[in-house]
């Protein structure tokens, strides 16, 4: 792999305004009423400042094409399966219907590494998110770039058994089925053209997935919902979330929460009990 140092340090800046369609749009993704007519929901600031490549400037996959120019925000890597695979959000200050928005993205550190499923690239990318000029939301990202999937290798990931996934250990259960226009509207919403979330003969073809992926940010988005509905609004200061599995389009997702000595743990796990996402929160 070639030398990514020179990326290091690199920014990105983008602006934007609260609207409260936007607001409106998303709720209704959610299937929920708003708590609050005048703050944002949490997760919300996913659908601010996203990346606004000309679609003649995207690449396969649907992402951004990466290159060795100036205006390239992310690295070239020339690894061409790109996962979310964590974050770690700090939330300041609630954002309002009417802020003005500014982010600066800034790439922190650019990692290779060998894996069981091949070589690694990891890029971790810290997002400041200011409403109005006050620190709203503080993230930093972890995105993976990953070889293309074998030839003959099993769809990922593998079909259910016969388990069943037991909620009773967990305090808050929500059960739902991922479907088509909940992931478009989702893509929609955060201005996500990544194939995999609406291209099925892409995702199973050329990504080898068992179907249509979840969005990774979308699952931590129902978490954050559960949250919200269990314990109201804006009430969490940190959360932070890691892919473990791929959750797939039209399979029951259940949701859980729990309280523990260092805050609230939750998760969200597959009709079989396989999980899909750890997540832990502080309020």
């Amino acid at each position: 792999m070639d030398d990514w140092s020179a990326w290091i340090g690199r920014e990105e800046r983008r602006t934007d305004r609260v609207d409260p369609a936007l607001v409106a749009r998303w709720v209704a993704t959610l299937d929920r009423e708003p708590a609050n007519p005048d703050l944002l929901p949490q997760g919300l600031h996913w659908c601010l400042c996203t990346p606004d490549a000309p679609t003649a400037g995207l690449g396969t996959d649907g992402h951004p094409r990466r290159d060795e120019s100036a205006e390239s925000f992310m690295p070239p890597v020339p690894l061409p399966r790109r996962m979310w695979a964590s974050s770690k959000v700090e939330f300041h200050t609630p954002m309002r219907i009417g802020d003005e928005v500014r982010r600066t993205s800034r790439i922190q550190s650019v990692t290779a590494k060998q894996g069981g499923s091949g070589h690694l690239v990891f890029v971790e990318v810290q997002h400041d998110t200011r409403s109005d000029g006050s620190l709203a939301v503080r993230e930093t990202q972890s995105l993976v770039y990953r070889e293309a999937a074998p030839a003959g290798a099993p769809p990922v990931p593998p079909e259910p058994t016969c388990d069943e996934f037991d909620p009773e250990p967990w305090q808050s259960h929500r059960s739902l089925v991922p479907t088509e226009p909940l992931l478009f509207r989702y893509s929609a919403l955060t201005f996500n053209s990544h194939r995999i979330h609406y291209d099925l003969a892409y995702a199973t073809n050329e990504e080898g997935y068992r179907g249509l992926v979840v969005h990774g940010p979308l699952t931590a988005t129902l978490l954050l919902d559960l949250a919200a509905r269990e314990l109201g609004d804006n009430i969490l200061k940190t959360f932070a979330f890691r892919g473990v599995s791929p959750a797939i389009c039209g399979e029951m997702l259940h949701l859980v929460l729990r309280s523990n000595d260092q805050g609230l743990e939750l998760g969200a796990f597959a009709v079989d009990g396989r999980q899909v996402m750890t997540a832990s929160a502080t309020r």
